[in-house]
């Protein structure tokens, strides 16, 4: 087995007086679909900021692709959180940027490229998650809910990541597009082999990405494991969010 995307050991996580986790342990191998579910106020948001790097825990060490994510050389760090991709609950599309500039920018934030290279990469990226070439004009606010996390999506894949971390990403869409949605993420996965760690509360995504599970709760990963040996498991807070899935 060889380097871990994600090892996070002896994690404590605090704000002020209240704990949210408490020597917490938590590993991802290269190519994996994890969920990470738990209760209101369990910390998942929370661990998926200390894996972005947006939030230090007060103790313990993150490490993704076997390098200290707090690492002191801006170089190291930079490198690093250039293989992670990001796909906010809401989108988080510059409302003031088209579809093609929300794309292109971390593009252009690399300041190596041309913009005839971006341009083509911007086209790719929109194929890629079966948008057309005539959308790139359009204003966030001119998308519907399933345009705006498809528009997400492009530009979280737009630097080609090795791990891509996703928050709620099925918030928001019908039924229809929820699994439109969920089919194009695990379409994606199994042809770019990127590893996937999402937060998610919606059972139906869960089982349609076919991802193995991370139960947050008593401020550590309960069990994490292949879906139908989670369900299994005899733990309040595992029969009350898989209920009728159990059996």
């Amino acid at each position: 087995m060889g380097t871990p995307v994600i090892d996070m050991q002896g994690i404590w996580s605090q704000y002020r007086d209240v704990v949210i986790h408490k020597d917490l342990s938590f590993r991802v191998e290269a190519g994996q679909v994890i969920a990470l579910v738990g209760g209101s106020g369990s910390g998942k948001t929370t661990l998926l900021r200390e894996i972005l790097g947006l939030l230090k825990p007060v103790r313990g060490q993150v490490r993704l692709f076997g390098t200290d994510l707090h690492d002191p050389d801006p170089i190291q760090q930079r490198d690093v959180r250039r293989r992670l991709g990001m796909l906010f609950q809401q989108g988080a599309l510059f409302s003031a940027l088209s579809v093609y500039d929300n794309i292109a920018f971390p593009l252009r934030e690399l300041r190596f490229l041309d913009e005839d290279w971006i341009y083509e990469l911007v086209l790719l990226k929109l194929a890629m998650v079966e948008l057309e070439p005539e959308d790139a004009g359009l204003m966030p606010a001119e998308l519907s809910g399933g345009m705006v996390k498809r528009v997400a999506l492009a530009r979280a894949l737009s630097l080609e990541p090795e791990l891509l971390l996703l928050d709620e990403p099925t918030a928001g869409l019908d039924p229809v597009r929820s699994q439109n949605f969920v089919a194009l993420i695990r379409n994606l996965q199994k042809s770019l082999g990127f590893t996937v760690v999402l937060v998610t509360h919606d059972i139906d995504t869960i089982y349609g990405l076919n991802s193995h599970v991370a139960v947050l709760a008593e401020q550590r990963i309960l069990v994490q494991g292949p879906l139908d040996e989670v369900v299994q498991v005899d733990h309040p807070v595992i029969r009350q969010f898989f209920g009728d899935h159990r059996s």
